[in-house]
């Protein structure tokens, strides 16, 4: 038998199968991988920047949020201002306006006085005059009287 010369061809053999698939079967495989690992490390450079940008958005919208909550509260605070102003305001028109009310009221009330005043005074002279034609028992004359009947009703 001669395995020498079988170890010797499957040895050559062997050995052009490696180189062959070293020139051309191992080039495109190891591309292949290589071009997978720049696929999978850009990725993961992706997920990186994709995380960092997520932390910042997340971190401005808090930023974001409390700059609203605050303009918010600033907001309803005014609001609060503006309506004690304009209660006051209100509070302000209503006391000047129930004065001027009262102070009319009060006008009418001393012009009324002033007229009931009058009447009266027409009524205790028609009646003074009625008196004192009863006691004397003959009719007084207006016109001749008035002077005196006008002091008199002024010292009524």
């Amino acid at each position: 038998m001669n395995m020498n010369a079988t170890l010797l061809g499957q040895a050559i053999w062997f050995l052009a199968f490696v180189y062959f698939c070293m020139k051309f079967v191992w080039p495109p495989i190891i591309k292949a991988l290589e071009e997978r690992r720049q696929k999978i490390a850009e990725g993961l450079n992706a997920a990186d920047r994709a995380e960092r940008d997520l932390e910042l958005a997340q971190q401005k919208a808090s930023e974001n949020m409390v700059e609203a909550k605050a303009k918010a509260a600033e907001i309803i605070e005014q609001a609060n201002r503006r309506a004690g102003q304009i209660l006051e305001e209100a509070k302000a028109q209503a006391r000047v306006e129930g004065e001027r009310l009262v102070a009319r009221a009060q006008g009418e009330i001393e012009q009324e006085i002033n007229q009931a005043r009058e009447q009266l005074r027409k009524e205790v002279s028609a009646l003074a005059l009625a008196g004192a034609e009863k006691v004397l028992g003959a009719e007084v004359n207006r016109d001749a009287h008035k002077q005196l009947l006008e002091q008199l009703a002024a010292e009524l």
